[in-house]
């Protein structure tokens, strides 16, 4: 066969890739065309509805559901396992949100009847739901010792530093919030189960599936597929104890079920990004070197009793003296999940934040202090760039004043900066490549789109290398049955489609080029495939379709044997990033807008421009959510979620935002990295960054995230 270089072609020779091209499903989701898990209803479809703890902390005494199949239109019901009490064992529930029963009914609110008619007793416990109460949750005994380490000698470097600032800072748990709940739509034909499920992990969950003990059946038997998912982030990776419940009560009433939580109990139990709070001594020369970091961080993941990992603490800038501790809180309150580029935004707003505050202290510009102090990173060049940049396109020389320059008036704006990094290796994926003999081009995959674009890139890299219109490649992902990908997290997906779709093309074309060599007596390692048709050199050899035409009756197919990572240039990792942004605090009501927000972000070859910016804007938007707005309200009285609801969980709304800019760090030396992923490096400084642009703007620190008014103006008349 035909022998063809892997590595991506030189920039200016592409037609598709490194492009802005629209997504091939835009339409389809724009015109309400494509079916989300939600929008599954075969005939005879059931309505599933969920019942939920509504206490933090309790014991389940008794649990009946004997008169729920008694309710008008209910046919079926499940306990989740270990609900019930049995044997004098009763249930302990650890957060508000933990399901307890499901009740699948003709009409949702029928399910909701059915719901009513479940009686249960409770024994109510103490509950500990203060995430920030550090003293508390050791008077309690809820606090759990992670990590205590010393690198270098920080006692010798605080006392020889010229300067020496101590803080607080703290960021809350937010959840994932995604606009598609938790959910599935689970139908059996016989012994096979067919699930539609919003997930991030397509190819992975159809055994979570088989091997429940409810369900006991070969893995084989059962197909996943999740065409379109409206929101993951890190917390759609499992069938989940609610997948399974609808599986369970499809095959008790042999009818298909849907389940799909509701959004209080979506926010409640389906993920949270935990919350970090922390007191920091940071060091320095005179000159802004950073010579020493001592911290103390701790933070609730729920239940489970972890915080932010130590192991990025301190973040990006990472001196030789240095001393880490670290204390998990247990609360009751619902579990984490992975939330985009987990613990990087927490550590993030932990450290940039006590680095400005450093700046402020030795009246520097921090702009000044970062770029001191960048040998300390990883990437010291590729930061240096980003914030030359940065510094340019939001105007950071002409706007800075330093933070105790006050001006007159009620509108203050100040500017702030923080950096980020993150790894991005490509994931596990493997890749079918079909090649009919009329020439249409298909490709399958069981990895799945976000909304990322995947589909897309998959389309472009296929298309490229057979010299195609993206228009000639079908691009098939989204069930269980495709060759398997791994889990759209850490940023792997596109690195990990995109390399093996590109190496699973060649070898096709490969086999292709063979049969046109012989057809047309020249060299197969001569030729190239562009514009719809065969080449050697300059002349035409044939047309794509006649070229295809000599597979025969048969179609020409290729598969990937092992998906894991290869590394053959196609695809690199480690990224960096630099966010600086311009904000306008209102000192009478405390209310801070975004005035000019500027990303700048490294991240290898690109493949499509215009998603990828997509995707920088989205995380930005995040960003700008968390810093301003966005938290989990819990009473300590009760133990309750005050705002788990669209109302009062404060996202970003379209008036929030302000000017974001967009821009790609692209050295002409980094083209050979290959695909680095990016979904998660652009949420990880947003917040420390604003923080930094509001601690500019009033002269003082707002210690905690969310920014919120009462807030700042707490922190601005204190």
């Amino acid at each position: 066969m035909a022998e063809l270089k892997v590595a991506w072609k030189p920039r200016e020779e592409n037609e598709l890739i490194g492009k802005e091209i629209d997504r091939l499903d835009g339409v389809d989701k724009a015109s309400g065309y494509a079916k989300y898990s939600a929008d599954w209803n075969t005939p005879g479809t059931l309505q599933a509805r969920l019942l939920a703890s509504p206490y933090a902390h309790a014991r389940i005494k008794k649990l009946d559901v004997s008169a729920v199949m008694n309710v008008p239109g209910v046919r079926g019901v499940y306990v989740f396992p270990g609900r019930a009490p049995k044997d004098n064992q009763l249930y302990e529930i650890k957060y508000e949100g933990d399901p307890l029963v499901a009740v699948a009914a003709d009409t949702a609110a029928q399910a909701a009847d059915g719901l009513r008619a479940v009686r249960i007793e409770y024994e109510l416990l103490p509950h500990f739901v203060n995430e920030f109460d550090l003293a508390g949750a050791h008077e309690r005994g809820l606090a759990r010792p992670q990590r205590d380490s010393e690198d270098g000698d920080v006692g010798a470097a605080l006392k020889a530093a010229d300067t020496v600032v101590r803080g607080y800072y703290g960021i809350h748990t937010i959840t994932h919030c995604c606009l598609e709940p938790h959910g599935s739509h689970c139908e059996w034909r016989g012994e096979e189960l067919d699930v539609h499920l919003s997930t991030q992990n397509v190819s992975g969950t159809a055994g979570q599936f088989a091997g429940a003990p409810e369900i006991g059946i070969d893995a084989s038997r059962v197909t996943v597929m999740c065409d379109y998912i409206g929101g993951g982030f890190g917390s759609k990776f499992a069938a989940d104890e609610w997948g399974v419940a609808a599986a369970v009560l499809a095959k008790q009433t042999g009818k298909p079920v849907k389940l799909m939580l509701d959004r209080a109990t979506e926010l409640k139990a389906a993920g949270n990004r935990p919350s970090a709070f922390a007191e920091v001594v940071i060091a320095s020369d005179e000159n802004g070197k950073i010579t020493a970091w001592d911290s103390h961080h701790w933070g609730t993941n729920g239940f489970k009793g972890g915080t932010v990992s130590p192991t990025v603490m301190p973040y990006v800038v990472i001196p030789k003296n240095r001393r880490i501790r670290a204390t998990g809180l247990v609360t009751h309150l619902g579990p984490d999940r992975a939330w985009r580029a987990p613990n990087h935004p927490q550590a993030c707003a932990l450290t940039c934040t006590a680095i400005d505050d450093l700046a402020a202290a030795l009246e520097m510009d921090p702009y000044e202090v970062f770029m001191a102090n960048l040998d300390l990173t990883q990437r010291p060049d590729v930061y240096a760039a980003e914030m030359r940049i940065a510094a340019e396109l939001i105007g950071w020389k002409e706007k800075w004043k330093g933070r105790k320059k006050w001006v007159e008036g009620p509108i203050h704006r100040g500017l702030g900066m923080a950096l980020h990094t993150w790894g991005g290796r490509a994931g596990n994926a493997k890749a079918r490549i079909v090649i009919n003999p009329d020439g249409a081009v298909e490709t399958f995959a069981g990895t799945q789109d976000l909304g990322t674009g995947t589909r897309t890139v998959i389309a472009q890299v296929v298309a490229e290398t057979f010299g195609l219109p993206l228009s000639g490649v079908k691009v098939n992902i989204g069930s269980s049955k495709y060759p398997a990908s791994g889990p759209s997290g850490g940023s792997t997906t596109v690195g990990g489609v995109s390399g093996a779709h590109r190496r699973q093309a060649l070898r096709a074309l490969g086999k292709l080029f063979d049969l046109v060599a012989a057809k047309y007596s020249v060299p197969a390692d001569q030729l190239r495939a562009a514009a719809g048709k065969i080449w050697q050199g300059e002349k035409e050899v044939c047309t794509w379709q006649q070229a295809c035409r000599l597979i025969g009756p048969m179609r020409l197919e290729v598969e990937t044997e092992d998906g894991r990572p290869v590394d053959d240039g196609l695809t690199s990792q480690g990224v960096g990033g630099v966010q600086m942004v311009e904000v306008a605090v209102d000192a009478e009501t405390g209310v801070t807008r975004i005035v000019k927000y500027v990303c700048v972000q490294d991240m290898g070859l690109i493949i499509n421009r215009k998603t990828a910016e997509s995707q920088v804007l989205g995380s930005m938007i995040m960003c700008i959510a968390y810093a301003l707005s966005e938290e989990r309200i819990v009473d300590d009285l009760t133990g309750q979620f005050l705002n788990a609801n669209l109302r009062d969980y404060k996202l970003a709304r379209i008036g929030d935002i302000g000017e974001l800019v967009v821009e790609f760090y692209e050295p002409d030396s980094e083209y050979g990295r290959g695909v680095v992923g990016l979904g998660e490096p652009p949420v990880i400084s947003g917040g420390a960054a604003i923080s930094n642009a509001v601690a500019n703007a009033i002269g003082k620190r707002v210690s905690v995230l969310p920014l919120t008014p009462k807030r700042v103006l707490e922190t601005l008349y204190a």
